[in-house]
């Protein structure tokens, strides 16, 4: 069994080295791109995009078929039905497009690889921050930090989540920071409150620098698998609520009703 595991995670690893260029390259076609004149439009669901959510998506599919032939990819902007396969990818080419308009920094490119529901490989890009977050379950977790245009890590620093502290920092949703979170998280007063978009939360857990990102509304998968992956490679621990696991790729509309991740998992079990 030890081997097969083995074997298992070294393929994971090499994947992972993979679809960090790729992710690199992406990030690279979404920074050439004017924030001003990114074609900004409406879906249907009121919720925006541009021609940098394209690019990315675009170089990502093209990257994930070579890299991985047959194996299928649920991307926000292409999503259809669940998939048949008990192993494909989830991909948003740009998590966090209104930050990306309003010209922040606070958005990034997720994907994940999922195998029987569990997300096992994680990659979360910043591309305007020149940093990549990246976790194999089994493996550990890693933070990357490129300069623009260069396809090499000039550092790579291996990331753990922390113990819990006296004064813990809680991750909160700039954009969709809803009441049943703001509730839950009065229970750990004195708690900072660090305001972000889009799957840097994930990273800011997996790397030490905060404690707990609870979501209590409704979101998709693919804003969450690859912090998902990515946080429990680091140590730490994500579940619904009620502290059931999360299961992907079963739910029509790849819907997820709610999380909490918590950098130290004891804290999870404490009342």
């Amino acid at each position: 069994m030890t081997g097969t595991c083995e074997r298992d995670t070294t393929a994971d690893a090499a994947l992972a080295e993979s679809l960090t260029a790729t992710i690199v390259k992406a990030a690279d076609a979404i920074r050439a791109i004017d924030f001003r004149h990114a074609d900004t439009r409406l879906k249907a669901d009121h919720s925006p995009v541009t021609r940098a959510d394209a690019a990315s998506e675009a170089i990502i599919l093209d990257e994930l078929a070579r890299i991985a032939p047959g194996v299928p990819v649920v991307s926000e902007e292409c999503a259809g039905a669940p998939p048949a396969a008990a192993t494909f990818f989830l991909v948003d080419p740009l998590d966090g497009t209104r930050e990306f308009i309003a010209g922040r920094d606070e958005y990034t490119i997720n994907i994940a690889l999922v195998r029987d529901g569990v997300p096992t490989v994680g990659l979360i890009a910043a591309p305007a921050r020149g940093l990549v977050w990246r976790g194999i379950i089994g493996r550990g977790a890693e933070r990357l930090l490129f300069l623009p245009g260069s396809a090499q890590p000039q550092a790579t620093v291996p990331i753990h989540t922390r113990a819990w502290p006296a004064r813990p920092v809680a991750t909160v949703s700039r954009s969709h920071y809803e009441q049943a979170s703001a509730a839950f998280l009065k229970r750990f007063e004195p708690i900072e409150q660090l305001e972000c978009g889009s799957a840097l939360k994930f990273g800011c857990i997996a790397e030490g620098a905060a404690d707990v990102y609870p979501r209590f509304g409704p979101t998709c998968e693919w804003d969450v698998a690859a912090g998902h992956a990515l946080v429990i490679a680091a140590g730490g621990l994500m579940t619904r609520p009620d502290g059931a696991p999360l299961r992907y790729g079963v739910t029509p509309g790849f819907r997820v009703p709610g999380f909490i991740v918590w950098g130290d998992p004891t804290k999870a079990k404490s009342p």
